[in-house]
């Protein structure tokens, strides 16, 4: 009989996950709204169910009978998978803790508690805080609880700091913002997978953004360029961060800033594989490990160390007004052998303020050198 596992989300996020589910003979059972779930017509059975339904997906899943739960880049998704599995007796995080990795606040106060070297920060639910008089201009505005860039933004001034407070807060489930220090520095984000609660880093990643004041990402890099002494650092910070939040089973993607000076910050930790095809794609490209499959054998209890089998170049460039000049390798992407898949999603290049903004990508694997444009 196979095994079911379920899947929370059914974006194109998540195609990947459901995918390699189907390849390793695994039944896929998807739960999100209709609207955008591409997944649909691909897993095995899919319910109408809104992500963050906690008791909705728990019902359905006991009813079914799932042998694991997990989703691959959402943060949002993360607290449902981590309610029923504990619920279910399933490999997953501790529900209690959940919100540590899913809550930029409640990760800020987490890394200070634990010493982990991060940002300067305060909560604002649409006021300015009397603390903001101790932070130095300029500082980073972002929702509580959303990903992909959405309501980010880098403020320069104390007279533009309620309006981008207030975009912030309407872009948050809670209605809530953190207001960080900015830190200025080379970006990196740290691709792991963890189980019983031993953490394995698989790959760090350099990043490339579209700067003030949104900074969404529009390229990623693999491996990262910096030098050996920093990415030990770097993994020993990531490594106790992880810790700290308790990430005990499962994939991870962890956002980090290195100073000019060495300093290093961690800006934020996902309990789940970074998106962007980070995870679901370059990691495997540049190191020949599955990581999807990996995640499905966490899921499952079914998981061994992970094997690096490749040591290859890869990365992604991101489609948009502001990076109109890689349009001619997408349209020629077959007179390029390191380009491994490319795609035009919307004619319309925008100039970006988030991630569902860009208009199309391609990516890219060689065995002599990172990609150039």
């Amino acid at each position: 009989m196979r095994k079911k596992l379920a899947i929370i989300g059914a974006s194109y996020l998540q195609l990947p996950l459901v995918k390699k589910a189907r390849e390793m003979g695994v039944e896929s059972i998807c739960f999100a709204w209709e609207e955008g779930a591409v997944c649909k017509d691909v897993c095995d059975r899919f319910y109408p169910v809104s992500t963050v339904d906690k008791e909705e997906v728990l019902r359905i899943c006991r009813e079914i009978g799932i042998d694991g739960i997990t989703t691959i880049a959402s943060d949002v998704a993360v607290l449902t998978v981590n309610y029923v599995a504990e619920k279910m007796g399933l490999i997953g995080n501790p529900d209690k803790y959940s919100g540590y990795a899913t809550n930029k606040y409640l990760m800020r106060q987490c890394f200070a508690e634990h010493e982990v070297p991060s940002p300067q920060f305060c909560l604002t639910e649409g006021d300015i805080p009397e603390t903001i008089h101790t932070f130095h201009f300029p500082v980073i505005v972002k929702p509580t609880d959303r990903s992909g860039s959405r309501g980010v933004e880098k403020v320069e001034r104390m007279e533009d700091l309620q309006k981008a407070v207030e975009r912030a807060c309407n872009e948050s489930f809670q209605k809530k913002a953190v207001i960080e220090e900015f830190v200025d520095g080379w970006e990196i984000s740290v691709e792991s997978i963890s189980f019983k609660g031993k953490h394995y880093v698989l790959q760090i990643t350099d990043k490339v953004t579209t700067e003030a004041p949104f900074f969404v990402e529009i390229e990623h890099h693999q491996p990262s360029s910096l030098p050996a002494d920093i990415q030990a650092r770097v993994k020993t910070i990531v490594l106790n961060a992880l810790d700290a939040l308790h990430i005990q089973f499962g994939a991870s993607h962890a956002e980090l800033k290195i100073t000019k000076d060495g300093d290093i910050r961690v800006i934020e930790i996902g309990a789940r594989m970074g998106g962007d095809f980070i995870g679901s794609d370059l990691v495997r490209l540049s190191t020949g490990y599955d990581f999807l499959k990996g995640v499905i054998d966490v899921a499952f209890g079914d998981f061994t160390e992970p094997k690096m089998t490749e040591n290859a170049f890869a990365g992604v460039f991101f489609l948009c007004e502001e990076t109109k000049y890689i349009l001619p390798f997408i349209q020629a992407a077959d007179k390029y052998p390191e380009i491994i898949r490319a795609e035009v999603t919307d004619s319309v290049l925008r100039k970006i303020e988030q991630s569902a903004d860009r208009s199309g990508y391609f990516i890219y694997q060689s065995k002599k050198s990172k990609f150039v444009v």
